[in-house]
């Protein structure tokens, strides 16, 4: 049960739980098989101070891939100026910031 999980595309991902011994992997298993309810999270502190919180940091927008033509200019900058992992996501994440503020500009 805690093997399948869906990725990005909706297909079936496998995650290694090999690090987990025999009686974690039970555990685990029993506790995916309660209703929320059933789950006593009593030794479990609420947590009152948010300041600390990222926002955002586990949210990723919903993407879809496109065949786009760009200038070569652009996407050698964007390749010589690496911020993040791929020149894709940085350029994605440029189209972001336009957006933004034109959504401001015209607010």
């Amino acid at each position: 049960m805690l093997e399948k999980q869906l990725n990005m595309n909706g297909e079936l991902m496998k995650k290694v739980i090999s690090d987990l011994t025999l009686e974690q992997q039970l555990e685990l298993e029993a506790l995916a098989a309660m209703s929320d309810d059933e789950i006593n999270t009593d030794d479990i502190p609420e947590i009152t101070d948010w300041s600390d919180a990222k926002h955002g940091m586990f949210y990723r927008p919903d993407q879809q891939q496109i065949t786009l033509c760009l200038d070569v200019d652009l996407i050698d900058w964007f390749k010589q100026h690496p911020q993040s992992k791929s020149y894709q996501t940085n350029i994605n994440q440029a189209l972001r910031e336009y957006m933004n503020q034109q959504k401001q500009l015209l607010s």
